[in-house]
């Protein structure tokens, strides 16, 4: 979500093209009432991924002075000063998007983008570049300074993607081994001193319980599942079961832990492959299918990596998006 905020009458006509183009809300100070520009940032801070500001920089610097947290969380920072000569990418450029914003905006305005990153103009790609472009969780914001510092410097910086699915990245040197100063591609759990993990959520959880499973039972139980597998909670792309499941607690709960989809599936959606799987009559009695964490991995385009476990009440199998 973007917003605008102008300052001025004249700043204005650049706020509305800006929204339009993006279908962002604005806030001009022409238009509204007791306006104050701090708790318009406030709110914008608050509410939107994207702030642009039609004004000078130092009126930007000074209005969101005091919002910013950290670079994981806070909002894109974009200034257009009112001639429109400029777009100025001025806070979060790699994870907020800014960068990226800033070229569209001023592709649309037709002015000259401003971008200040180091390994932008250096063209070598930060690792924070490449985990928001390939969706990508970062495991350590202080080793992605340390490795984006080393880039900078002309350091030595590894690349491994166990899947090998994306293009050696410009500034790295690719490594089947985990080196010092290796950005790592991965879903594995594992630490290594000086390796910067960005994890890849590619696996599927299959998941079947009993009516009214408690959240903390079915949690530990899926933590413990993939700590004994070796792979990273943040791995957990989606959460699939069956769709009499669709409001139960532990399943909600656990999707929210982990920031996954989830997916519930229909008892005949699920009866053209239950049958590849081992059953149950109880399960079958109780759902009308006789298995339901296997057959949902499949229905969900995973490979199984580790076959149904069941633990008091609780079945659990463990997939690969292929």
């Amino acid at each position: 979500m973007l917003c605008v905020i102008s300052v001025t009458k004249k700043g204005d006509s650049i706020a509305r093209k800006i929204g339009k183009e993006f279908n962002g809300t604005l806030f001009l100070k022409s238009e509204m009432e007791n306006f104050k520009l701090k708790e318009v940032t406030e709110k914008a801070f608050n509410n939107f991924s994207t702030i642009v500001f039609v004004s000078s920089t130092g009126i930007a610097v000074r209005a969101i002075n005091g919002f910013i947290k950290k670079k994981d969380v806070d909002p894109a920072v974009i200034v257009v000063d009112v001639c429109s000569k400029f777009t100025i990418s001025l806070l979060s450029g790699h994870l907020g998007g800014g960068n990226y914003i800033t070229n569209k905006i001023a592709k649309k305005l037709g002015n000259t983008p401003v971008i200040t990153t180091a390994t932008d103009n250096m063209d070598k790609d930060a690792p924070d570049v490449l985990a928001m472009e390939n969706n990508l969780k970062i495991e350590s914001l202080k080793k992605a300074k340390e490795i984006a510092s080393l880039l900078v410097n002309d350091g030595e910086v590894f690349f491994k993607d166990d899947k090998k699915e994306i293009k050696l990245p410009k500034g790295y040197k690719e490594t089947e081994e985990l080196k010092p100063w290796t950005l790592w591609i991965t879903n594995k759990s594992r630490e290594e001193d000086y390796v910067l993990k960005l994890i890849r959520k590619d696996i599927i959880l299959g998941i079947g319980c009993r009516r009214n499973t408690e959240k903390e039972k079915l949690k530990e139980f899926v933590f413990n599942t993939l700590e004994k597998l070796g792979l990273s909670i943040d791995s957990v792309k989606v959460i699939g079961s069956i769709d009499l499941k669709k409001d139960e607690k532990a399943i909600l709960n656990l999707g929210e832990i982990l920031n996954a989809e989830l997916k519930f599936f229909t008892k005949d959606e699920i009866a053209k492959v239950h049958h590849k799987y081992e059953g149950s009559d109880f399960v079958e009695r109780t759902t009308g299918v006789r298995c339901v964490s296997e057959p949902v991995v499949e229905l969900l385009g995973g490979k199984i990596i580790r076959e149904k476990e069941k633990l008091n009440g609780m079945t659990l199998t463990v997939g690969i998006l292929n």
